[in-house]
C-alpha cells in the first residue's frame, strides 16, 4: 500500500510541477501531499496571513515564522483530510443551504446579506472566499456529526451521577474561562516518545510559571484544536469541561495553572483565565387548552377551519369549551381532559402553536391555527413566570455531557484520522 501511495505522490508532484509556468513555479510549490491531494505554498501563505491578522487583532505576540507556518500547515492537513472523507461519504452543501447560513450570520450581526457583503469587502475579505469557508465549515460539521456525534449517547444515570457528584459545585453556578495547551502523543507511542513529550510539557509549564505569555506559548507549541486561538477554550460551565479536567478546574483560582494532566491524546496544560457566576433560569409557563380538527379525505383545510370558527363562536356565545373539546377534538389524549394541555414551557409545543398561544391574553381564544397535526383553536387559562433552574440544569447537564463527550471523541478521531493518513510534509525543504 505504501508503494502505491508513493507512486501516486510522485505522479501528483510531476503533474503539478510540469504544468506550472516558470513565473508561478514558486507560488505553486507543494508543501504537503495529503493522500491523493496537495497543499500549495500559496495556500499556506494565505492562511498564515489570515491567522497573523487574527492574532494581531487579539493582541497575541506572533511566534517565529517557521513555527507558525508549521502550526498552520498542520491545521490545513487535518482540514483537507476531513474534506476528503466528507467527499467520499457523499456529504454536500447545496447553494440554498449555503444561502440560508450566510443570511443567518448576517442577521445575527444586524445586517442584510448585501450590507454584510459590503462590510466584509470593506475589510478586504472577498465574499466568495467567505462563502467557501462557510461551505467547508458546514461540510466538516456534518461529517463530525456523522462520524462522532451520532455515536454519542447520554443516559439518565450519567446525568444523575453528575448532579450527585458535582452538585455542590454546580450550586455555585460558576463558569470558567480556560486556556489549554496540548503536547500530543501518537497512538501506541514508545516509552521514549512519551518521555520526550513529558519533558517538553514540563518545560512549557516551567516557562509559564516564570511569566511566559500563555496565548503566545499556545500558538507556538500547542497541538490542540484551539492552538491558533491562543489556546482559548472560552467560557464553560463545569459540565462542558472535559472529564479529566474537572477535578483540577473545580479547585483552581484565577491565574493558576493546573498540574500536568495526561490523557490518550497527550499532556494537557490548563490555566484558569477568569471565573464568574450564573443567574437563575426563569421561564414563562402557560396553561392552555385546545380543540384539534384533523384533515383527511373527507375534511379539507377549508372545512376544518370552518368547523373551528363555528366552535369558537359557540364558546363566545356561552357554550362550555371543555364540553365542546370532549365531543369534537381529534386530539384524544387531551380531549378526555376537556382539551387541557396542562402547563407547558418554551419548546414544549410545535412552533406555530406556541407562537399563536403566546400572543393570547388570559381566557382569550385564538382564530384557527394550522400546524402539521391539523387545525386548532387555543385558549390560554393561566400564565406565570417560574424558576425552572432544576429542570433547566438537568437539560443543560445532559447537553453539556454530550458536548464534552463529542469534544473528547472528536480529538481522538482527528488524531486517528491524521495518524492513519498518508501525509508527506515538505515544509522544511523550502
Amino acid at each position: 500500500m505504501k508503494n502505491i501511495k508513493q507512486i501516486i505522490k510522485v505522479l501528483i508532484l510531476t503533474t503539478l510541477l510540469f504544468s506550472s509556468v516558470s513565473k508561478a513555479e514558486l507560488l505553486d510549490r507543494i508543501v504537503a501531499v495529503v493522500e491523493d491531494d496537495v497543499i500549495l505554498d500559496r495556500e499556506l501563505t494565505r492562511e498564515t496571513y489570515n491567522i497573523v491578522e487574527k492574532l494581531k487583532a487579539n493582541n497575541v505576540m506572533i511566534p517565529p515564522a517557521f513555527i507558525l507556518r508549521k502550526q498552520v500547515l498542520e491545521r490545513l492537513v487535518v482540514d483537507k483530510l476531513q474534506r476528503q472523507l466528507a467527499e467520499k461519504s457523499g456529504i454536500r452543501v447545496n447553494d440554498e443551504m449555503l444561502r440560508r447560513s450566510v443570511s443567518d450570520i448576517a442577521s445575527r450581526n444586524g445586517l442584510s446579506v448585501e450590507q454584510f457583503k459590503q462590510e466584509l469587502e470593506g475589510q478586504g475579505i472577498k465574499f466568495s472566499g467567505f462563502e467557501e469557508n462557510i461551505r467547508n465549515e458546514i461540510i466538516v460539521n456534518q461529517l463530525r456529526a456523522r462520524e462522532v456525534g451520532s455515536r454519542i449517547k447520554v443516559t439518565d444515570r450519567e446525568v444523575n451521577h453528575y448532579l450527585e457528584t458535582q452538585g455542590e459545585v454546580s450550586k455555585e453556578k460558576a463558569q470558567y474561562h480556560l486556556g489549554h495547551i496540548l503536547i500530543s502523543i501518537p497512538e501506541a507511542a514508545s516509552s521514549g516518545v512519551i518521555k520526550k513529550a513529558r519533558e517538553k510539557a514540563d518545560k512549557v509549564v516551567a516557562d509559564l510559571q516564570k511569566g511566559a505569555d500563555f496565548k503566545q506559548m499556545a500558538v507556538a507549541v500547542s497541538e490542540g484544536g484551539n492552538a491558533l486561538n491562543g489556546g482559548d477554550l472560552g467560557w464553560r460551565g463545569l459540565g462542558q469541561i472535559p472529564t479529566l479536567f474537572v477535578d483540577a478546574v473545580a479547585k483552581m483560582n484565577k491565574g493558576e495553572l493546573a498540574e500536568l494532566i495526561r490523557s490518550p491524546s497527550g499532556f494537557h496544560i490548563i490555566k484558569m483565565l477568569e471565573l464568574k457566576g450564573i443567574n437563575k433560569h426563569i421561564v414563562t409557563k402557560t396553561r392552555a387548552r385546545h380543540i384539534l380538527i384533523k384533515t383527511n379525505e373527507l375534511i379539507d383545510d377549508a372545512e376544518a377551519k370552518q368547523r373551528l370558527e363555528s366552535l369558537k363562536e359557540r364558546v363566545e356565545d356561552g357554550d362550555d369549551f371543555e364540553t365542546l373539546a370532549r365531543s369534537n377534538s381529534d386530539d384524544k389524549g387531551s380531549a378526555i381532559n376537556g382539551g387541557d394541555l396542562n402547563w407547558v414551557g418554551p419548546g414544549d409545543l410545535v412552533p406555530p402553536f406556541e407562537a399563536a398561544m403566546n400572543k393570547l391574553s388570559i381566557n382569550e381564544i385564538s382564530d384557527p391555527v394550522q400546524t402539521q397535526f391539523g387545525w386548532h383553536v387555543i385558549q390560554v387559562l393561566e400564565r406565570e413566570d417560574r424558576d425552572n433552574s432544576a429542570e433547566h440544569k438537568k437539560n443543560k447537564v445532559r447537553e453539556e455531557i454530550r458536548k464534552r463527550k463529542i469534544e473528547e471523541e472528536t480529538e481522538l478521531w482527528l488524531r486517528r484520522l491524521r495518524d492513519e493518513a498518508f501525509v508527506d510534509i515538505n515544509l522544511d525543504r523550502l
